[in-house]
């Protein structure tokens, strides 16, 4: 199979091309294809005829989306809606990268992919306006929700974390926002199976299990063998630019049912990264 991926050179786009070594892949940056530019972007995939489109390119800075409003809706809205029309142009399946961000927060059990849409940030409205432009294009979709990456290429949550541990015996930590740490190589594993299918849709992936940003930080240290005292914060006291949402464990009910492995527990694969890393 001949797959295009955009934002190769991201944490999860570095994942994306080992996990699909064994088939032609065409690799971009937004050096060499910006998904802002409509007329380009149908161009260039016109040109290249791949048999499927997997976008992990974003604008993730979720604090700076909130300085950066049309760079956010540029990128992570008419970006994904420029590339669903060129793959309409060529009749190929889209996979687009979503986030937990697009609920408010206000659940108290795992969301389902039909749960109730209401983002709080303007990452989250960003990333739903993409969304919402693939289901308004396209029939031949994969929608991929999740949360919480973090991966060997690129800043995440485990290596800060593990950075400020060679600095600091103290660090603060919010306890009141939850939701699922998810390793990158396992997410693209799971999106290499998915593809294989065409079993179209919004899918929510994530590794199993859950915890709070204090709870998560917590176990690292612990599986590290770091000797941090960790306090626990609310998000209120740890001021920043975008509000996250509180509670955003998502339900992987489609994937389940769609006959896929759950991915494994969250504390497994920080194990792995961890060792990895050392």
């Amino acid at each position: 199979m001949k797959i295009l991926i955009t934002g190769s050179n991201g944490m999860l786009g570095h994942d994306l091309a080992n996990a699909l070594e064994g088939h032609e892949l065409i690799l971009t940056t937004s050096k060499t294809l910006d998904i802002t530019d409509k007329d380009h972007t149908i161009e260039f995939i016109c040109d290249a005829e791949p048999d499927i489109v997997i976008n992990s390119a974003a604008y993730t800075d979720v604090d700076g989306c909130e300085e950066n409003h049309d760079l956010a809706y540029a990128v992570n809205g008419e970006g994904v809606r420029n590339l669903a029309m060129a793959c309409r142009e060529i009749d190929c399946p889209f996979v687009h990268i979503s986030t937990d961000y697009v609920f408010d927060g206000s659940a108290t059990e795992p969301i389902a992919e039909d749960g109730e849409i209401g983002p709080i940030s303007i990452y989250g409205k960003s990333k739903l306006q993409g969304e919402e432009a693939i289901q308004e294009i396209l029939d031949k979709y994969f929608i991929i929700r999740t949360a919480w990456l973090y991966g060997l290429n690129g800043k995440n949550f485990p290596k800060t974390m593990l950075e400020l541990a060679e600095s600091h015996s103290e660090i603060t930590v919010v306890y009141d926002e939850v939701g699922t740490p998810t390793y990158t190589p396992d997410l693209a594993y799971g999106i290499s199976e998915l593809i294989e299918t065409d079993r179209y849709g919004i899918y929510h992936l994530t590794n199993s299990g859950s915890c709070s940003w204090c709870e998560f930080a917590r176990y690292i240290f612990e599986v590290a063998g770091k000797d941090v005292n960790v306090i626990p914060v609310t998000a209120s006291e740890f001021a920043r630019p975008a509000p996250r949402p509180s509670y955003s464990v998502l339900d992987n009910r489609n994937w389940v049912e769609n006959g896929f492995e759950p991915l494994r527990d969250y504390k497994e694969a920080i194990k792995e990264y961890i060792e990895l890393i050392k």
